[in-house]
């Protein structure tokens, strides 16, 4: 950092953030600060200048984490000379970029192999305060204020990199999965919701449908019981009816490919005979039904 200059010119300037040392026959005289100054011809030396403005280093250091993980961690010191300790600045230390360097290493290989390689990503403050820390107890001493430590990358190997990408790749598929499932899961819930108000719906209606037939034949059988036709006579004559309703929506529609059997003129008629017959059959199995049940009833007490 010295430099020596022999000018016999008596006035020199010192610019702005820039401080002048001054030594006489040698020996260290005065510092002088920005603006215009004097100086004895001859006598009197600038033995060098040195700049106050803020300045920056970078520092990429190659380490292991706990996890045996080799990681580039790259630190940028920002570092300035005090203004009261350039005496010190300028004598005790010779070159210090070396200097912070070395304490830089120090403090990362102290400080990261304790850490795993995540650890090392989420507590990247914590490493650049350590360095801060270490930087400003040992600087301070040659004149030298560190500003900021920052750890500015963080660069494991190329195949532990792919492989955490692997992981997070694997872990954001996994989300994917998960959300699709339960997408597909409402839709089926949804789709059941719907399939069983389609089936309510269907059955109220069939309900309904019965409910109207079931009135309708009830008020056929009385209107036919009016004019002397009995129960069981009615109803095998509406029977009949739907028999031959049936056979004529059949003829109605042309592609049907349904044969119905036995279907002969005389059926309707020998139709009409067994169903009085079996309904008569009917009528007479339940009525004695009943006279039995009521012989086995006991006797109302008083």
């Amino acid at each position: 950092m010295a430099e020596v200059f022999s000018s016999p010119s008596v006035f020199f300037t010192v610019s702005q953030q820039t401080a002048a040392v001054v030594e006489r026959f040698g020996k260290f005289e005065s510092i002088r600060h920005p603006g215009l100054q004097f100086k004895v011809p001859f006598v009197d030396q600038i033995a060098g200048r040195v700049s106050l403005k803020i300045q920056q280093l970078d520092v990429l250091v190659e380490t292991k984490t706990k996890d045996d993980v080799f990681v580039r961690i790259k630190v940028s010191v920002q570092f300035n000379i005090i203004k009261e300790k350039i005496y010190e600045a300028f004598y005790k230390l010779e070159n210090p970029h070396d200097q912070i360097t070395s304490y830089v290493f120090d403090t990362i290989r102290a400080e990261v192999p304790k850490m795993k390689l995540d650890d090392v990503f989420e507590r990247k403050d914590d490493i650049a305060i350590a360095i801060k820390r270490d930087l400003s107890e040992a600087m301070e001493t040659y004149g030298y204020n560190i500003v900021k430590a920052l750890v500015t990358d963080i660069d494991p190997d190329a195949a532990v990199k792919h492989a955490m990408n692997r992981i997070n790749a694997s872990e954001r598929e996994k989300v994917a999965a998960e959300y699709e499932a339960e997408a597909e899961r409402i839709r089926i819930v949804a789709k059941a919701k719907a399939e069983a108000e389609s089936k309510r719906l269907q059955g109220q209606g069939i309900a309904d449908q019965r409910r109207e037939i079931a009135r309708g034949l009830e008020e056929s059988v009385e209107v036919l019981n009016t004019v002397g036709i009995n129960s069981q006579e009615a109803s095998a004559l509406i029977v009949v009816t739907q028999h031959y309703d049936t056979l004529q929506a059949m003829g109605e529609n042309s592609n049907s490919n349904l044969i119905l059997l036995p279907n002969t003129p005389d059926n309707a008629s020998n139709l009409l005979t067994q169903m009085v017959t079996s309904f008569s059959a009917s009528a007479q199995i339940g009525e004695a039904m009943k006279k039995q049940n009521s012989k086995k009833l006991p006797p109302k007490k008083d």
